[in-house]
């Protein structure tokens, strides 16, 4: 099971709001998660970031991967 941190999108059309979440690879975008770490919202300036450190270290430490966004927004967060 490969288990990626990546973006769900939600909110209306034209205005996203993303939460970062934990979830099996093989799922869709905006289907089945195993957990919720944080949120993402760059409608906002400046762009809106809430995240759960201690979740985020916890799941890389099991062997999650973050996708290339949310490694992007990690890092200017100083999560990574």
């Amino acid at each position: 099971m490969a288990v990626k941190i990546r973006l769900r999108r939600m909110g209306a059309k034209k205005a996203p709001f993303y939460r970062i979440v934990v979830a099996d690879s093989r799922y869709p975008r905006d289907g089945r998660f195993i957990e919720e770490i944080g949120y993402y919202d760059p409608t906002k300036q400046p762009n809106l970031v809430k995240v759960d450190a201690d979740k985020v270290k916890a799941w890389i430490a099991n062997g999650a991967q973050p996708t290339d966004s949310v490694k992007d927004i990690l890092k200017k967060n100083g999560v990574l």
